[in-house]
């Protein structure tokens, strides 16, 4: 009984996974050093509906830029350019 189950079905031997590629810094890419705080629309990529800043390993970023990132955030919720949370 138990091969007449297993004849229908193919068992997955010999598959191969890879890894996802790795995302590129697209500050690295474009040769920018300076993440710009009042570039709310670019920032607005990096923050989530509930206001929480992502982390590199969703953005992409290489760390350097990522931290950049965050205190440009940071800098741009203080002078109320992006909300703290969303209501």
């Amino acid at each position: 009984m138990m091969d007449d189950d297993r004849k229908g079905r193919r068992m997955g031997k010999g598959r191969k996974f890879s890894k996802p590629r790795r995302k590129v810094c697209i500050y690295c890419a474009d040769h920018n050093d300076y993440v710009d705080y009042k570039d709310v629309t670019r920032l607005q990529k990096y923050v989530t509906d509930t206001g929480k800043i992502l982390p590199r390993r969703a953005t992409g970023m290489c760390a350097k830029h990522q931290r950049r990132l965050c205190t440009a955030i940071k800098r741009a919720r203080e002078i109320a350019l992006l909300p703290f949370s969303a209501r």
